[in-house]
């Protein structure tokens, strides 16, 4: 099967007064149809400029896209206009950001924003259009959603402004919406409740999702497969099953280890990645997690390990040595 979403080697860069910020290193790897993508790390890791980048969202200057291939349904968005990105972004991808507040204009309402996007990408008037906005806000679950069309983005609480943009990202059914940290900002009830509106409507739009984020618990309960990213770089990939179960990065088993478990015994201490991520600004040669590794040898500091497919296609690590650490994350 062709997957909806392939990306070949993507670079991106900062040029700065204080040098050159390598932010996304060669990433690549595909996301298929009705799926729904985990892509986790530190901040700074690169997780956000990827999906940036796909969208030709990046700043420029001071950013660029140096190198890759994002192809969507067969068409490498790379290669396309600003004029001709205009009419992909929200008919064929589209992006909640992490914070409603700032993305909803404040001087426009609800209703006109999402009303807006409907007639940029759909043959319809204004009438239908505010109709179906006010389908599409009872459909994410609020209350009075038609009689809330009118109301500004203020008087909207931070789960009512959250559901309203993830309404607007679903306006023209895009084939993959894109889910940048949308319930960091929220209580841990409203977290649950946006978790919970994001699997139903995926399981009645069967739309693929891409949901960034550094929290593994949520990832473990929404998504398929997830992207374990740092320092600009995949470390580790796979069904969700195989990461959490048979963990064979690192960077993976401390993240993994520093949650709190149902199971784990009293007194039973979080563990703690000791270190700090790398500057991108200067990237060392080899891995770039070897210097905050326990497992580190000679080779990890002078050679970069490829992302290495194991188990089949269902698990790819970048480590040089996976098979003599494997298995401690799931201990």
């Amino acid at each position: 099967m062709t997957p909806l979403l392939e990306i070949k080697n993507l670079k991106t860069r900062f040029y700065t007064q204080d040098g050159v910020v390598r932010a996304v290193n060669d990433v690549s790897y595909t996301m298929d149809s009705g799926e729904i993508l985990g892509v986790v790390g530190e901040s700074g890791c690169g997780k956000s400029v990827h999906a940036l980048s796909m969208m030709q969202l990046i700043p420029d200057p001071p950013g660029k896209i140096t190198n890759g291939e994002v192809w969507l349904d067969g068409q490498d968005l790379l290669t396309l206009s600003e004029e001709q990105m205009q009419k992909v972004r929200g008919r064929d991808i589209a992006m909640i950001f992490q914070d409603p507040m700032t993305s909803l204009n404040p001087v426009y309402t609800v209703g006109y924003q999402i009303v807006e996007a409907l007639l940029l990408h759909n043959d319809m008037t204004k009438s239908e259009a505010k109709d179906r906005a006010g389908e599409l806000l009872e459909l994410v679950g609020i209350p009075g959603a038609k009689d809330r069309l009118d109301d500004y983005p203020h008087q909207f609480s931070g789960g009512m402004r959250q559901r309203a943009m993830i309404a607007m990202g679903l306006s023209c059914e895009p084939k993959l919406l894109i889910a940048d940290e949308p319930t960091t900002a929220l209580d841990v009830t409203i977290q649950a409740q946006i978790i919970d509106l994001v699997k139903k409507l995926q399981d009645e739009l069967s739309m693929s999702i891409m949901w960034i984020t550094h929290d593994l618990g949520v990832v473990a309960e929404l998504a398929h497969n997830i992207n374990v990213m740092y320092a600009g770089s995949i470390i580790e990939t796979g069904k969700i099953r195989n990461i959490y179960k048979d963990t064979k990065h690192p960077y993976t088993i401390g993240l993994l280890g520093s949650l709190p478990r149902l199971d784990d015994a009293p007194g039973t201490e979080l563990v703690s990645i000791p270190g700090l991520p790398p500057d991108l600004l200067a990237l060392p040669e080899g891995c770039p997690f070897a210097a905050r590794c326990e497992y580190r040898i000679e080779q990890c500091l002078v050679e970069t390990p490829p992302l290495e497919e194991i188990d089949g296609k269902d698990h790819a690590v970048a480590c040089w040595r996976w098979e003599e650490i494997a298995g401690i994350g799931s201990k």
